[in-house]
């Protein structure tokens, strides 16, 4: 029986690892190529400070930036990039994280560099990666151009209408019974007084309605209530 040469096995352990080096290297470079051609904006940023660690390359085509230039813009890069309105819903995402929300999402505008046209965006962002402590350390976020998905257009607009009636529902689940009718009669134009006479209440116990629904609401002043309850379908 022919003996084995042990001096043969450290080289063949060796092939084998080399090989499979290989066949690992190719699927990182497979799984990169595939991050870079999906038709997304993809990237990871530190929720505290708003870097940008790395992203895709629709992302760079996208926002007209590079990734070092994200990346040493900080939060100023989302602040060029996001329309005014809506820069605020960085720190609100910032601020669910810490509370341990594991998902964020919604819609946004941005513009490319050097362009004058605002594009809608829809994104979700969840955690990443986390330190010692457990606080959210990486966050990992997608946005799809809204603008470039012409091709379900019907779609596209029962699903905004589904989102908004969903987020009306929302809103209203807030209120009490009460809380409504009062609501009801503001829109219709009747004051404190006429809502007081109409619901058999007192005129102070409708203008603790109303401060109660505007807190619910978040509005800040009765014109604002109006036009989001006309909005959330008071007529």
């Amino acid at each position: 029986m022919k003996s084995e040469n042990p001096g043969m096995r450290p080289n063949l352990s060796l092939e084998t690892l080399q090989k499979e080096n290989e066949l690992l290297t190719e699927r990182v470079q497979r799984l990169e190529n595939m991050l870079h051609h999906v038709p997304a904006m993809l990237y990871t940023s530190d929720p505290t400070h708003h870097t940008v660690s790395w992203c895709n390359r629709s992302m760079e085509e996208a926002t007209g930036f590079s990734l070092q230039e994200m990346n040493t813009l900080g939060v100023e890069f989302f602040r060029q990039l996001m329309h005014p309105d809506d820069f605020e819903l960085t720190g609100i995402a910032r601020q669910s994280f810490k509370h341990n929300k594991q998902i964020f999402g919604g819609v946004t505008r941005m513009r490319k560099k050097g362009q004058d046209d605002w594009r809608w965006l829809v994104g979700m962002a969840v955690p990443f990666s986390r330190d010692e402590q457990g606080a959210v350390k990486e966050v990992i976020c997608a946005f799809l151009d809204l603008t470039i998905a012409m091709d379900t257009d019907e779609q596209l607009a029962d699903a905004m209408s589904d989102v908004l009636r969903r987020q009306n529902e929302t809103l209203l689940s807030k209120l009490t019974t009460r809380e409504k009718d009062v609501l009801t009669l503001a829109v219709r134009g009747l004051n404190n007084k006429e809502i007081a006479g109409q619901l058999n209440l007192s005129r102070y116990t409708v203008e603790t309605h109303r401060k109660n629904i505007r807190l619910k609401l978040k509005v800040r002043n009765a014109t604002e209530l109006v036009a989001l309850a006309r909005k959330i379908g008071f007529n």
